[in-house]
């Protein structure tokens, strides 16, 4: 919690660099691109779950929606509207468009409190509280995204 980029006025962080996404443009070993995405998808992996990060079509990558795709592939996507209550673990999709499969934003789920709109949250790349840093927020059903546009949750992608 707290980690911010570096430098922190950019998109330079260390967990692009895990994955050697994003450009190499940071004059230290992090990496250049906006990266909730890549935040999530490390996060999976550091708690031992099945990741496979490429730019393949159904693999996870830096692409907010590359979660939903893989998500549907290994029939883990639950929409909002279908009763699911999110677990511990899962990420969070906002502002999910299935025609252009693009979305907004994505977050990692750490609790979900009854009677809530959304999920407890942590996340990568939100601007809520700073330029790019790592943050948590409580009943987010919509989320900071795209320099301050809001998106609400579209759905949640469990791990396998």
């Amino acid at each position: 919690m707290g980690y911010r980029t570096d430098p922190p006025d950019s998109y330079c962080n260390k967990y692009s660099a895990y994955w050697h996404a994003g450009t190499d443009t940071c004059g230290n070993s992090n990496r250049d691109e906006e990266w909730c995405a890549d935040f999530a998808a490390w996060v999976w992996k550091m708690a031992g779950a099945k990741v496979t990060y490429e730019l393949s079509p159904g693999d996870i990558n830096s692409a907010s929606a590359s979660f939903y795709v893989w998500a549907v592939r290994h029939g883990t996507w639950h929409p909002v509207g279908e009763n699911y209550v999110p677990e511990p673990g899962d990420v969070a999709v906002y502002g999910l468009n299935t025609a252009t499969l693009t979305a907004k934003h994505v977050a990692v789920v750490t609790g979900f409190d009854a009677g809530s709109k959304g999920p407890d949250v942590v996340n990568g790349d939100g601007d809520r509280h700073g330029f790019s840093l790592v943050e948590s927020g409580r009943d987010q059903y919509r989320a900071d995204a795209a320099k301050g546009s809001r998106s609400t949750v579209s759905g949640y992608v469990s791990p396998l």
